[in-house]
């Protein structure tokens, strides 16, 4: 079964100068319980469905399902998403050995929180940390997009 392995960061400093690439993502949540996810993402001019596992014990790691949709059929799957969809630009930046970092800039109700994550091939894959990596957020709900779609940052 595929796995997702990702640690995530907040953001404390400039980073958009080292993008390579920028987009523009739209996401809502057909089921966000803890257990699992079911996600709706339009990014740019691409759409998927996501289905989304419980993480395991460190947070690191939990199961994901992905599957390409039509704009259409997202579009029509988001009008019946749960209150709260999601509104972010997506930055990618390279690392140094190879791996890239996704620094989400979320905007509307998320406004002014930048998160950002790296995904591993293994938990324990070794990575730099750039100076605008900010504290270590794996495993707190309120940091996934599921949560913020729940329990938006403006409201913290």
């Amino acid at each position: 079964m595929p796995h997702e392995i990702e640690r995530k960061f907040l953001v404390e400093g400039e980073f958009k100068s080292l993008a390579i690439k920028r987009f523009t993502i739209i996401q809502g949540y057909l089921s966000s319980v803890p257990e699992r996810s079911v996600r709706i993402r339009i990014s740019d001019d691409t759409a998927c469905i996501t289905i989304k596992g419980a993480g395991n014990d460190s947070g690191i790691s939990r199961f994901e399902w992905e599957k390409e949709i039509t704009i259409a059929e997202a579009r029509a799957l988001l009008d019946i998403c749960e209150e709260g969809v999601i509104s972010k630009t997506r930055f990618i930046v390279p690392e140094k050995s190879g791996l890239e970092f996704e620094i989400d800039e979320f905007h509307g109700d998320n406004e002014g929180l930048l998160i950002a994550e790296v995904e591993l091939p293994t938990e324990d894959h070794p990575f730099e940390k750039p100076d605008w990596l900010g504290d270590e957020v794996t495993g707190k709900d309120k940091y996934y997009n599921a949560g913020l779609s729940r329990n938006p940052y403006s409201t913290w």
